[in-house]
């Protein structure tokens, strides 16, 4: 059984945790764990698992500023700890996309759907709308899903101007440490927010709960 992804918070890149996390993860894939594709900045380091359809921000520590384009062996991983995961979700579109697509975008569209099926996100108990320890997520797992578990978000935007240029609809449940985007045509354009229950998520990102 794969550990819960939300204890790989707080990490550095060699922790056993992460380590284990990741090949059991691979167990449910059709692929083989590689080293990551590493971003550096001065301010954050991305670790893409573009074949597990998953992404790793560490934020550095100790005064330590990575350059950018460094590669793995050259980073100071001890002064490197996880705040936030990436999960992504990439169904096949309905119709092929548009020349228009953005180079965010573009990046996003290179990470395989997650490796897992079906899988549990923990809550705090007291600030969910079901008073549920967890929520379960699926690949099919909607906007209502969320809402009807998690409750109203704490911070939501997106889904504004035509469907052909807007970004799709995200939500934030800051107390429980979990922000969701939204895909599809339900996630974008003036009435986004009428069709977003409907919509399927995009990317899934984990983060330590913020308290009041």
């Amino acid at each position: 059984m794969v550990p819960d992804i939300q204890t790989l918070l707080g990490a550095n890149p060699s922790a056993d945790s992460i380590t284990v996390f990741l090949k059991d993860l691979v167990r449910h894939s059709n692929t083989s764990l590689t080293a990551p594709e590493v971003k550096s900045y001065s301010d954050a380091v991305y670790f893409n698992y573009y074949s597990l359809g998953i992404s790793f921000l560490f934020i550095p520590q100790k005064g330590y500023k990575p350059t950018g384009g460094l590669k793995l062996e050259d980073l100071q991983v001890d002064s490197l700890l996880l705040d936030s995961i990436n999960i992504y979700n990439a169904p096949k579109p309905k119709e092929p996309p548009k020349k228009s697509t953005t180079s965010s975008r573009t990046a996003e569209l290179a990470f395989s759907t997650y490796s897992l099926s079906k899988w549990n996100l923990s809550l705090s108990p007291e600030a969910s709308a079901s008073n549920k320890s967890s929520i379960e997520i699926s690949l099919t797992t909607n906007g209502k899903d969320f809402v009807s578990c998690l409750g109203e978000p704490d911070r939501k935007g997106g889904g504004a101007g035509p469907s052909s240029g807007s970004i799709g609809i995200w939500c934030e449940w800051s107390k429980h440490g979990i922000m969701v985007e939204f895909g599809g045509d339900e996630a974008r354009g003036p009435q986004a927010w009428e069709r977003g229950k409907d919509a399927i998520w995009r990317v899934i990102t984990v983060f330590p709960p913020k308290q009041d």
